[in-house]
């Protein structure tokens, strides 16, 4: 930035200004000292101290102004005038940085004490404001996070008119927004301390402690903390943080091996990005446990009912009083393979939900299997259970439904009937497992991988119902159209039984969301994540 400023006054060769001056020496930069500096000679002549650095400390440092070609004496009102240059580019969004130099007697340069303050009684060249704007996408980013319950705090060590002009532009705060320094931090209380890291978004003119101490206090007022940084400064933060986050590009070696994440691109957007990734894996996760469960207990159900009211439903042989199973153990482990495979895998790769970024976090205490869907797993069990101890009482004769058509008195045809509804039933809960509370119509077509091991389940359902070579091994027999009719109306069960939960849920509770919780993502630097 420097190099473009200098070619836009019109200076197109650096050996115009530097002339035969060598570097010699170094003052690194450092986040307390705010400013750095080199020591430049030429032979024994000439040895000059360039110094660049936050204009608010350096210009306190100044005894001089350059203008026009001429020192004239840098006096109170002079640096309240520079002061106020400050403030007005800092406004306009640009990093500023003050330039200054002073003369040094090269024969003294190897007698000076490693702690003499040679940074004194320099000559003000001028004030440099430097634009480094914010991503186009952080501004978007920004936006879902707060959707997301997420709660962005900028912490730089820009100046502060500078920090409240990129927050502003990227949506931390609104205009005119509180905006909080170090030196501001340092002077309260306890108490106040705590209500400003409660309340304030953005902090400035920030020292490294401090930011340790920020990250520290969202800590203890219950807050989930991920920390970005780039620098070593930023590694006490990023390892106090519950997650800390270091820039793969511009990091540093210490911040990177500190940080449990390193940021391929430097970029926010790809923070909220895994944030809705994550969010998009949980939620998989419990609709493969609501239809795994909800199957298995259906299929449990099915058995302990169907022998406990094996009298009702027409199980019990009349002349010799023994139970019949309604369900062999080859056609649950046939149930176990066609559908706890290929249709449960593939919800664990549903696509993700665009809605999923409009819910709070999570507690952190919150079971993955919550009384809600402890309680709708074992409604849709229900359901399954009674749907295929229905079609089986259908089918046989002396139970609650038997009738001179239905109850044909055949155990094989009443057993792969129930068998099939049992099938049935939960393959269509594979659309229906995807929430507790969200309707099923919308997504049913979403999932290719989904509708392609539905669709192959059900092929191998109707071929060990039809191909004779199936028949002997797993029991069955085949059905007739009326019979595959009356299976598919069974089925539907289990998604109206749902639906009418849920639009229930909806209206008892019409924003049906997760408990509220905000987290907070620390950005280090304005640079870092704009």
């Amino acid at each position: 930035a420097l190099m473009t400023a200098r070619a836009k006054v019109g200076v197109e060769d650096a050996s115009d200004v530097l002339g035969s001056l060598s570097r010699c020496g170094e003052i690194p930069f450092s986040p307390e000292r705010q400013r750095m500096s080199t020591i430049n000679v030429d032979g024994d002549r000439t040895a000059l101290l360039a110094v660049k650095g936050a204009p608010d400390q350096l210009v306190d440092r100044c005894r001089w102004e350059r203008k026009a070609g001429h020192m004239s004496p840098l006096d109170p009102d002079r640096r309240r005038w520079w002061l106020d240059q400050v403030e007005a580019v800092a406004v306009r969004g640009l990093r500023t940085l003050a330039i200054a130099y002073r003369d040094l007697d090269p024969q003294q340069l190897n007698t000076l004490p490693p702690d003499t303050d040679v940074e004194r009684d320099l000559v003000l060249c001028g004030i440099v404001g430097i634009l480094d704007p914010p991503r186009l996408e952080a501004r978007d980013a920004i936006a879902m996070a707060a959707r997301a319950g997420i709660r962005v705090v900028m912490i730089t060590g820009d100046h502060p008119g500078t920090a409240r002009r990129i927050a502003t532009e990227v949506g931390i705060i609104g205009e005119g927004g509180a905006v909080v320094t170090g030196a501001e931090m340092s002077s309260a209380g306890g108490e106040a301390r705590a209500e400003m890291v409660r309340s304030t978004s953005v902090f400035a003119r920030v020292a490294p402690e401090q930011k340790l101490e920020i990250v520290q206090e969202l800590l203890a007022q219950g807050e989930i903390v991920a920390v970005t940084g780039d620098g070593v400064n930023d590694a006490p933060a990023l390892r106090a943080a519950n997650i800390g986050v270091a820039m793969g590009v511009t990091g540093s070696d210490v911040s990177k091996e500190t940080a449990d994440i390193i940021l391929a691109d430097d970029n926010i957007a790809t923070i909220v990005a895994a944030v809705h990734e994550g969010r998009t894996i949980f939620h998989n996760i419990r609709s493969f446990l609501r239809y795994l469960l909800s199957s298995n207990i259906g299929e449990v159900l099915t058995v302990f009912l169907g022998v406990v009211g094996a009298g009702v439903i027409g199980l019990t042989d009349a002349s010799s009083g023994a139970i019949s199973s309604p369900l062999l153990a080859v056609q649950i482990l046939w149930i176990n393979l066609v559908t706890d495979t290929g249709p449960a895998l593939a919800l664990g790769v549903d696509p993700p939900r665009a809605d999923l970024m409009d819910r709070p976090p999570r507690e952190i205490g919150q079971r993955i299997i919550d009384g809600r869907m402890q309680r709708g797993i074992g409604l849709i069990g229900l359901t399954m259970a009674l749907a295929s101890l229905g079609m089986l009482d259908l089918k046989l004769p002396g139970g609650l439904l038997g009738g001179p058509y239905w109850g044909d008195g055949d155990l094989v045809t009443a057993r792969t009937a129930a068998f099939t509804v049992l099938v049935l039933v939960q393959l269509v809960n594979t659309f229906n497992a995807r929430s507790d509370v969200d309707s099923i119509r919308g997504r049913m077509l979403i999932n290719r991988i989904l509708l392609a091991a539905v669709f192959g389940s059900l092929v191998l359902q109707v071929a060990v119902v039809h191909v004779p070579w199936f028949h002997a091994p797993f029991g069955t027999g085949p059905l007739g159209l009326l019979d595959w009719l009356m299976a598919g109306l069974l089925a539907l069960s289990v998604p109206v039984v749902s639906e009418l939960r849920k639009l229930l849920l909806r209206r008892r509770h019409p924003t049906v969301r997760l408990p509220q919780r905000h987290s907070t993502i620390g950005t280090t630097t304005v640079g870092d994540n704009g």
